[in-house]
């Protein structure tokens, strides 16, 4: 689903120490610090705080290599695991749960209800990730879901599990969708934001190695 962005009322330009650009869910940076190799699933238990369930790689990076959003296999332990896309730099978590605190989350669904342009983007959002969730499961998965009555609990449930797509549920998963793949929501959140990542002078993740 790579088509061109809109802007639905955030911030046009989010200022940080690099300059991103942004293709199909490709990062891509101009100016960055050297990325180094690091041991994702280290820095993501620490990011987190907790081992991450199931399997994941990694979707997108900052500048400085580290994981911004991990993929997460839609089956854990037998399970189905609706949440693709889990926000873990703890610097984006951060600055957002700044925006939750202050209202957000009511403020942009009053806003997706007022644009029907926006709501539109954000139903074919959760349409593209249901599909890819589909895609990602195997067909034995799929069979042992259908058999313990596991697999109809998927059934319309969008980005981050939702099943009511005119609620957001939270800010952290629809920027992390945004991130990855194309969420309008999740854009205007990090338009709003100050910087994508955190500053050359304090990488926070360089304590998580």
């Amino acid at each position: 689903m790579c088509t061109g962005r809109r802007d639905y009322g955030g911030r046009l330009d989010a200022t940080g120490d690099s300059t991103r650009q942004r293709a199909c869910g490709v990062e891509v940076w101009e100016g960055g610090v050297e990325r180094k190799a690091v041991n994702d699933s280290k820095v993501v238990a620490n990011q987190l705080g907790r081992t991450p369930r199931g399997a994941f790689t990694v979707s997108v990076r900052c500048s400085y290599g580290y994981p911004q959003v991990i993929r997460v296999h839609p089956v854990v332990a037998g399970k189905p695991f609706p949440t693709l896309y889990w926000l873990t730099c703890p610097f984006l978590t951060r600055e957002i749960g700044h925006l939750e605190a202050a209202g957000w989350v009511n403020q942009l669904e009053v806003r997706m209800m007022e644009q029907p342009d926006l709501r539109s983007a954000m139903h074919e959002a959760h349409q593209h990730t249901c599909a890819q969730r589909d895609q990602l499961m195997s067909p034995e998965e799929k069979a042992a879901l259908a058999a313990d009555g596991t697999l109809v609990g998927l059934d319309g449930r969008g980005i981050g599990g939702i099943s009511d797509w005119d609620r957001l549920k939270c800010l952290h998963l629809h920027a992390a969708h945004a991130l990855a793949d194309e969420n309008a929501i999740g854009d205007i959140v990090l338009q709003a934001l100050p910087a994508l990542e955190c500053s050359q002078q304090k990488v926070i993740c360089s304590a998580y190695e």
